[in-house]
């Protein structure tokens, strides 16, 4: 039985959305189900505003763009996580601060920032890896502290809560994706949270290429012009009707997901304890999205055997981020202090098992089965 990293969710009455903008010929972003979309994601973020995006990316881009970021501002990003946590700031002009993550829960917390903060600094990306809350009380202080502004990436993140916080929700601004190795997915999309509602108008505007087209449509303005700097980065309806069918399925998305990692957490402690491994114990909360179930093994070698061992049995785990501060795009648009080794240790030895929306118990237990074959 073939057991795939990743399989793309499949909600019901996706295609029957997709069909009805069509008929409807609203093809384009800001239709009925760009507003349907738009509103579950705000109940699920307590009343914020959202905005689709057409990908994690440009919801980040976005964030930069509100922020007047300029050469020689400086954005402090984890080195452990995706390009674009870093790479849409430096579109902006801003220079990259690379910062060290924490054993424990592989995000940033206020003891790895606060000495990289300078006159300079104007943000900070805090990344919810694998839904991990990493804007935290002492984070928010620190910022207040520094007049810094935090944007939260909570790619990993919806549907995780923070002590019965939704995540997303701390910051000023937050992003999300809905990618196709995401718990909810359209393809490729993403979404801009609004928490502090002075962004929102601007954000509008820059979202709808400069222009106050948005109060047009509302009817607040008889015309609308070119009135700021932006960009195109509307979700069309279509996919917004794919997005609105997987919210609406989001629960039982969620409770085969949290299935199949506490499947996991179950079967493999024992195993984990004979080969070195750590187990995501930090994740396992009922808090948390269950969006990755990452492993740290002992060491390289060990994780690259197990994910050759696997393969064998037709079982598919995979490794995740090399540190950005080593990438040629890191050396060249940012600049780091100290040698990142848990960085470098969580990127060596993490592997990820597999864990999608359909995946059944059956499922997971064949890939607990081969792990447990397994001898380091």
């Amino acid at each position: 039985m073939r057991i795939p990293f990743n399989r793309p969710t499949i909600a019901p009455h996706q295609l029957d959305y997709v069909n009805q903008t069509f008929a409807t010929g609203q093809l384009s972003g800001d239709g009925p189900f760009t507003n349907r979309a738009s509103q579950i994601l705000s109940e699920l973020h307590g009343g914020s505003k959202v905005l689709l995006t057409t990908s994690c990316t440009s919801a980040l881009e976005l964030s930069a763009l509100l922020l007047d970021l300029k050469a020689g501002d400086e954005v402090i990003v984890p080195s452990f996580t995706f390009v674009s946590s870093a790479n849409a700031f430096v579109i902006m002009g801003a220079k990259i601060i690379f910062a060290e993550v924490e054993r424990d829960t592989f995000s940033i917390s206020a003891r790895t920032i606060e000495p990289l903060i300078t006159s300079r600094t104007r943000a900070i990306v805090a990344v919810n890896y694998g839904g991990q809350p990493s804007v935290t009380d002492d984070l928010i202080a620190l910022a207040l502290q520094h007049n810094v502004a935090i944007v939260e990436d909570n790619a990993h993140g919806l549907f995780g809560h923070d002590n019965g916080t939704p995540l997303g929700t701390k910051a000023a601004l937050s992003t999300l994706s809905f990618h196709e190795t995401k718990n909810i997915t359209c393809g490729e999309g993403g979404a801009l949270v609004i928490n502090d509602p002075s962004f929102i108008e601007r954000a509008e505007i820059i979202r709808e290429k400069g222009t106050n087209r948005s109060l047009f449509f509302r009817g607040m303005i008889d015309k609308y012009t070119w009135v700021d700097k932006g960009s195109s980065y509307l979700m069309s309806d279509i996919n917004a009707a794919v997005l609105t069918a997987q919210l609406e399925f989001g629960d039982e998305i969620q409770r085969r997901r949290r299935q199949a990692f506490d499947l996991y957490m179950s079967a493999l402690g024992d195993w984990a304890e004979r080969n070195g491994a750590t187990l995501p114990h930090h994740l396992a909360h009922s808090d948390r999205p269950c969006h990755l179930f990452p492993i740290l093994m002992p060491n390289l070698g060990t994780r690259t055997a197990v994910i050759d061992f696997a393969r064998a049995s037709d079982v598919f785990l995979t490794f995740h981020y090399v540190p950005l501060h080593h990438s040629p795009g890191g050396t060249t648009f940012g600049s780091f202090d100290g040698d990142f080794a848990t960085t470098q240790t969580i990127s060596d030895t993490l592997v990820r098992l597999p864990l999608f929306s359909d995946m059944t118990s059956d499922d997971a237990g064949r890939v607990a089965e081969v792990l447990s074959s397994f001898r380091g």
